[in-house]
């Protein structure tokens, strides 16, 4: 479920970019993986939705995919982006952690 998100058109929920893979006895049936798939939702529910992913820069992120009674469902969550001195930090740990794994694999030559 990486890089995936939903998003409301036309006031209904899609979820975009989520790898579902294919069922293998259903061959000739089966098409891309990744395609946009449209959620059942209420009405009430896509237009709280909406408000806050308008509003509040918000963006629906899916937490897990299950399978209940023959059907696929989807948990979603509202999430903030990072703002840019997160994304510095994370960049900063990140090379922190390459430079000592180096440093670890040169001691052990």
């Amino acid at each position: 479920m990486e890089n995936s998100y939903g998003r409301i058109d036309k006031g209904e929920a899609v979820l975009l970019n989520a790898h579902i893979s294919n069922y293998e006895p259903a061959h000739y049936f089966n098409v891309d993986p990744t395609r946009t798939r449209k959620l059942l939702m209420h009405k009430k529910e896509i237009m709280r939705l909406m408000g806050k992913v308008q509003e509040q820069g918000l963006t629906l992120v899916p937490l897990r995919l299950y399978f209940k009674e023959g059907r696929a469902k989807v948990e979603l969550a509202l999430a903030r982006g990072k703002k840019l001195y997160d994304k510095r930090a994370t960049t900063r740990e990140r090379e922190v952690k390459r430079d000592i794994a180096r440093a670890m694999q040169r001691n052990q030559r």
